[in-house]
């Protein structure tokens, strides 16, 4: 008779969606031991590249395992199912160099794991066996039936016991596997938002059902009421309190704005209300957060305005507080849930780089800017790509990461030279506080974008292009932030493919989100593997950049292309 297994009722640590990925071959039982040996020689290779070049969303280093048992068949699919279900792998990679039968194999392997789980398959473009003929058969089969599964033909020495791929081979795989790590990674993680509908913004709304179906995310939702109670009894660490105000002074000097004791009472308040929110989300155990502010906390005389939450946010979205650094916690001025969204993907399939939140506050076309410096009698500099493009003046007074004040690799005390917290406007709050100012460098590069959701599809798409910060000199630099708001961050954005007649028409919504590092090609293939629309259908840009995009998956092909496929996968959420 068996007899239930009680487990213990005292969990001190655990750990949370760290997906390991699972690299096999396929094989044929017919081929020499050499050949055999090469097989598994290549898996180590693959495994090894993986794992050297691949973090998870919180920059640790992925788990990559590998099996030396060629799936030949049935019984050794069944073995290898096994050994990966047992380490927890959550991505699967084939790196097959001979031919090999795709039912008796990969398909056997993959009936063991969720329909949804990432495959790709990797290969030289091999002759003597060959493995990219059984790779063109297996990606066929697996499309047929429906399943998603990414192809990369790629090169390795076609002969010798120690073939390594070439690094044209390698960067779609690592890419390729940062976005299956991040997908999975993330299902069943939570987030935190804090007030309701975001001012009232359509375009922020928390699609809570379709982000669970889409995305696996939980969105915790509590009020705003509740950090306000906790701000009155003090609920935070006095020591540690002082501990960050003089961590503020100590960076920021003179260029903290206050004008009196009020001032900075309400400023540590702002502080307080990091504190606490820090501490209920860890508590949560949540990736990322949002808080409402406007117009409930500190814009609505009718009731009791409190401080802005400016340090806070920004804080979240730092490498770095008073206790040194930290991971990112993406957090979401004005409850803006998709900008979060989009914040929190960016960041994951970074390892963790600093999200930027900004709105999408003023297109600056060329004429404009020609004018503009007139105005001023200041002569705009020949040859540059925002004189000649225009830019977007990328501006809002919460989340902006106190990183992109300073170029990659600058030290705490470098980023922290360039931020100042003025006073908030008291016409827009009332309960005060400071806010964040400074302007970001030129020359970062990296992926500009935009999650939304539509009714009428029942999917997220992404808005997005490469773009770079430009490098504005002053006084003309001033001249652009005295147009918007002067005492707030300013992140001058310039497209790679967008006009700036198709980005000012074509926003998702009035914020959007840069992030460092990211790829075209990543990006795609966390976008086929969430089932994610693309919009990035700009004039200039073709369809297909061979070794920026990632190939399409023959899934698409063979179903009328990649938007009318994810509509059809769409319906199956």
């Amino acid at each position: 008779m068996g007899q239930a297994i009680a487990l213990s009722d005292s969990v001190s640590t655990y750990e949370r969606n760290a997906p390991a990925i699972g690299v096999f071959l396929a094989g044929d039982p017919r081929i020499d031991a050499e050949s055999r040996q090469r097989c598994r020689n290549i898996c180590q290779m693959v495994a090894d590249t993986l794992a050297e070049r691949v973090k998870l969303p919180d920059g640790t280093p992925a788990k990559v395992v590998w099996s030396p048992i060629l799936v030949d068949g049935e019984p050794q699919a069944d073995m290898v199912a096994k050994q990966f279900q047992d380490q927890n792998v959550k991505a699967l990679v084939c790196a097959p160099d001979t031919w090999a039968f795709p039912q008796l194999s990969v398909i056997s392997l993959l009936a063991q794991f969720p329909k949804d789980t990432p495959i790709n398959f990797t290969c030289g473009n091999s002759g003597p066996k060959p493995g990219v003929v059984f790779a063109h058969a297996v990606n066929g089969a697996v499309a047929q039936y429906g399943k998603l599964s990414h192809l990369n033909v790629g090169t390795w020495p076609d002969t010798g016991l120690n073939p390594v791929m070439t690094e044209g081979t390698a960067q779609p795989l690592v890419d390729w596997a940062y976005a299956a790590l991040a997908t999975q990674a993330l299902k069943g993680r939570r987030v935190v938002i804090f007030g309701h509908d975001s001012m009232g913004m359509e375009t922020a709304l928390a699609h809570v059902i379709q982000t669970r179906k889409q995305f696996g995310i939980e969105i915790t939702r509590l009020d705003m009421k509740l950090l306000a109670d906790m701000l009155a009894k003090k609920a935070y660490d006095a020591a540690e309190l002082k501990a960050l105000r003089a961590f503020v002074d100590q960076h920021l000097g003179k260029r903290l704005e206050l004008r009196d004791e009020l001032d900075s009472g309400r400023f540590d308040q702002s502080l307080g209300l990091y504190l606490i929110t820090r501490d209920l989300l860890n508590h949560l155990n949540a990736v990322g957060g949002g808080f409402m502010s406007q117009l409930e906390w500190g814009s609505d005389p009718r009731g009791l305005p409190l401080p802005v939450a400016d340090a806070m946010e920004s804080f979240f979205n730092s490498t770095f507080d008073h206790t040194g650094r930290k991971p990112v916690v993406p957090f979401a001025t004005e409850a803006d849930v998709q900008g979060l969204l989009t914040m929190l993907f960016f960041s994951s399939l970074t390892a963790g780089q600093p999200p930027l939140f900004m709105d999408f506050r003023k297109v600056w076309e060329p004429w404009e800017l020609k004018r503009l410096a007139e105005s001023i009698g200041f002569t705009l500099p020949q040859g540059e790509k925002w004189v000649e493009k225009g830019l977007v003046d990328g501006d809002n007074s919460g989340s902006a990461s106190f990183d992109w004040a300073a170029a990659p690799g600058a030290s705490l005390e470098q980023i922290m030279a360039g931020v100042s917290m003025p006073l908030a406007d008291d016409g827009y709050f009332p309960g005060m506080g400071n806010s964040v100012a400074f302007t970001s460098p030129g020359g970062l590069t990296g992926i500009a974008g935009r999650l939304m959701f539509s009714e009428l599809s029942g999917l997220f798409s992404m808005s997005w292009d490469e773009a770079e910060t430009a490098e504005v000199p002053e006084p003309f630099a001033g001249a652009l932030a005295g147009m918007t708001t002067s005492t707030w961050p300013h992140t001058y954005v310039v497209p790679k493919y967008a006009s700036m007649g198709e980005y000012k028409h074509l926003p998702p919504a009035n914020h959007f989100h840069m992030i460092q590092g990211l790829s075209p090609a990543r990006l795609e293939y966390w976008m086929d593997l969430n089932n994610v629309l693309s919009q990035a259908n700009w004039a200039a840009r073709p369809a297909y950049l061979e070794g920026v995009d990632r190939p399409l998956p023959l899934l698409y092909a063979a179903n009328g292309g990649e938007n009318a496929a994810k509509m059809m996968l769409g319906k199956k959420l």
